[in-house]
């Protein structure tokens, strides 16, 4: 079952946000972590929404990046500032990216170019959400554990969507968190995101897939519970395969990975016109799966 509204997951679990943007708190008691950092103009929207659920925000002493895009990251300067000792936490990777000054900028134009068309228009005039430069944080691999109260948090890497991605996996919940590693749940399918790698983006699919999951915990249009939810991981490895065909064959048809893009982006949106990417974003993203696909006919051959 897909649930699209925000509200309690599970015990201990919380999904916060909105339709296209979530984040969640893992709720241990006596300390409490948010996973994911979602979009900058979620942050008024996350104090309400916590305060109406009786979610401490005092409690929050981690957050945990599952990786560097600019709306997974964007209430974490947000946060930081407003509790100054809170760990932040992401992949060696991801601390990489984020290091980088052309990379800080494009998060926070990105994010600035999202609150403009989805956020309240004094946004930034209200609160300070650009990422700074000197923000950083500690470094989390493939089988640490993170523990938040009674819960342990397993990491997993999941490289492919982006090369930083990682997702978090709790046992006691059976919950799976993995970003956009884990496929976007959009409408009634499931959006293959091998943005970056989508090689490893499917050898992900199948690493995460003999995980137990009662609760698969979406990015993007909330999180599917129950048998679905069991079943959630063997679907999108099928999506997987079956996006990747068909990208080939367009590839091949139009011979220029820079052509198939914006033939793949023109697709997309005639099927799913409320999509929420931009435009542009979007097909920056295709120019990324359609240039690894290009490198990967080219070896076949």
């Amino acid at each position: 079952m897909r649930m699209r509204e925000p509200g309690k997951v599970c015990d201990g679990l919380w999904c916060l946000g909105r339709l296209e943007s979530n984040v969640y708190y893992l709720d241990g008691g006596q300390e409490a972590m948010l996973i994911s950092g979602g979009l900058t103009y979620l942050a008024p929207l996350l104090l309400e929404q916590m305060a109406c659920f009786g979610l401490a925000e005092e409690k929050i002493s981690k957050l945990l990046i599952l990786h560097s895009h600019f709306d997974h990251v964007g209430v974490v300067p947000f946060f930081k500032r407003r509790l100054p000792g809170m760990q932040v936490f992401a992949s060696p990777r991801a601390w990489q990216i984020l290091a980088k000054p052309q990379a800080v900028a494009t998060v926070n134009q990105f994010s600035r170019a999202a609150a403009q068309m989805y956020g309240p228009p004094d946004l930034y005039q209200r609160y300070d959400l650009d990422w700074p430069a000197e923000l950083g944080g500690q470094a989390v691999s493939d089988g640490e554990v993170i523990s938040v109260g009674p819960y342990q948090v397993q990491i997993i890497e999941v490289p492919g969507h982006s090369s930083c991605s990682i997702a978090a996996y709790v046992p006691a919940l059976k919950a799976l968190l993995p970003s956009d590693a884990g496929g976007i749940p959009h409408a009634e399918t499931i959006v293959a995101a091998g943005n970056s790698n989508f090689t490893q983006y499917q050898q992900s699919l199948h690493k995460l897939k003999p995980l137990a999951v009662d609760y698969l915990c979406a990015d993007h249009f909330g999180y599917v519970a129950g048998e679905e939810a069991g079943g959630y991981l063997e679907r999108s490895i099928e999506a997987a395969a079956q996006e990747r065909a068909r990208l080939e064959v367009i590839l091949r048809e139009v011979g220029e990975p820079e052509d198939a893009a914006r033939q793949m982006t023109e697709q997309f949106f005639a099927e799913n016109p409320d999509y929420f990417l931009p435009r542009q974003i979007f097909e920056g993203v295709a120019r990324q799966k359609m240039r690894h696909l290009a490198s990967c006919l080219a070896q076949q051959d």
